[in-house]
């Protein structure tokens, strides 16, 4: 089957010419470039207290992940709903799946938060087993203050959402780089000013967040949006939209939650080799998210540009769109790929790390700088663009049997039969990465993916 079928797109009447690819893009991109990098100023200022912070705030944030892509799985599906009733010219419609999404969006997080709040100990305790002690009290209370943020950070993502399915990504970036420079200035007052550690590093955490979803939502409510967003009290359920929504919302939420759930399993394993390797997987899980994030900023956007597509019913153009953006993505890892391999070391000893912990992250990090550019790609930015068209079930499917057959089982194969250590966590997810890129490039060139019904 033909890539896409150059004659059957009007290319005079393309919905995203190069400049608006551009403005799209870019604003994404860098709104992922700088949330990374202020991730990774986070833990900077973290690993300064010590070894036991810095594990504690990574065992919970390997958790928190799970929950964080939750979320955004449930941004993508409002992204994709909202992008494709916009490229049928249904404004109507997309404001009101707006409202809809905000409502479910409330009582999910609110629930998740209340049922961690409750389980808080126990739920730690059952995930990460017998951690030293020290650490586990660090766990707790950094626990505790950022669970109280989970529907503050779910708001966040629907409105940017919101925004990006709109094209307008540039608002939700400035906001964004707002809160984090506003949660480093938060660091440092609590770390360093106040000497709170690790509740110091979460009540920044907390207050970033809250300011965040204010801002977001002050400005939905403004009537030159091109999606609106207000009277949040007047809303009330419509049960056939909020199951559209959730057709795709929630097999993505289960794909992201399942993925991140293997990865807290890997977690829990690599949480028993002692804090050198903990210490030494949390900043190579770092500086990993860090060469990937021009990649995920163009899936991010890439799922407003196909959902739009094939709202406007253009089926090729949305397979132009893929093809296109998968080529610049995978230019762009490269890149990125490398800049991070150079700047491993430095970080590493700018962050204090204990000279046994830093080589571990130097030597993963060289793996990853090797394998990532080869896979990563097709494991990920064209997932985005089928999810985006509607063939979210295959994707669920896929992402998770690959994730626990090939990075979890594997991982553990490898730590508990050939005592392997943290390199066990990269080797699986190595092959999770491949036979995706196999899988998801076979599908979408079968051309099955986009006979799917339009939402779900």
């Amino acid at each position: 089957m033909k890539l896409y079928d150059k004659k059957k797109i009007d290319w005079n009447n393309i919905l995203f010419d190069n400049r608006a690819l551009f403005l799209l893009l870019v604003p994404i991109v860098v709104e992922q470039l700088l949330n990374s990098f202020m991730g990774m100023v986070d833990t900077t200022m973290v690993s300064t207290v010590g070894s036991e912070a810095i594990s504690a705030v990574s065992l919970v944030d390997s958790f928190n992940n799970l929950i964080i892509q939750v979320f955004s799985a449930m941004a993508a599906g409002a992204a994709i709903i909202c992008s494709q009733y916009l490229g049928s010219g249904d404004t109507r419609q997309t404001n009101k799946a707006a409202r809809q999404v905000v409502l479910t969006v409330t009582v999910i997080s609110v629930g998740v938060m209340l049922v961690c709040l409750v389980g808080r100990e126990r739920l730690l305790r059952l995930i990460f087993g017998e951690v030293e002690e020290q650490v586990m009290s660090g766990c707790l209370v950094y626990f505790l203050i950022t669970v109280i943020s989970y529907p503050f950070l779910a708001l966040f993502s629907v409105g940017a959402a919101f925004f990006r399915a709109g094209g307008n990504s540039r608002f939700p970036m400035k906001v964004s780089v707002i809160s984090n420079v506003l949660n480093i200035a938060g660091n440092a007052v609590f770390i360093y000013g106040f000497q709170w550690s690790v509740a110091g590093a979460a009540l920044a955490t907390l207050i970033s967040r809250v300011f965040s979803t204010v801002v977001i939502f002050y400005y939905l409510r403004k009537p030159r949006q091109v999606i609106v967003v207000r009277d949040y009290f007047r809303i009330r359920p419509d049960m056939p939209l909020i199951w559209k929504i959730m057709a795709i919302g929630i097999p993505s939420g289960i794909e992201n939650g399942m993925f991140q759930f293997g990865k807290l399993a890997i977690q829990s394993t690599v949480s028993t080799m002692g804090t050198v390797a903990i210490a030494a997987q949390a900043m190579a899980n770092i500086l990993e998210t860090l060469n990937g994030v021009f990649g995920i900023g163009i899936g991010i956007g890439l799922m407003t540009v196909v959902g739009q597509c094939i709202g406007a019913g253009r089926k090729e153009e949305a397979k132009y769109y893929i093809v296109k953006l998968t080529g610049i993505a995978w230019i762009g890892i490269l890149v990125s790929c490398l800049f991070v391999f150079a700047i491993t070391k430095p970080v590493t000893w700018i962050a204090g790390m204990e000279p046994e912990a830093a080589q571990m992250c130097i030597e993963m990090l060289t793996a990853i700088t090797i394998v990532k550019p080869l896979v990563w790609v097709g494991s990920f930015v064209i997932s985005y663009g089928l999810r985006a068209a509607g063939d979210v079930r295959f994707s669920m499917l896929v992402s998770t049997v690959t994730m626990w057959c090939c990075r979890v089982v594997l991982c553990i194969f490898l730590v508990r039969v050939y005592h392997f250590g943290p390199m066990a966590v990269w080797i699986g997810m190595f092959a999770d990465w491949t036979v995706r890129a196999v899988i998801f490039s076979a599908r979408f060139l079968g051309g099955k993916w986009i006979k799917n019904p339009k939402y779900g």
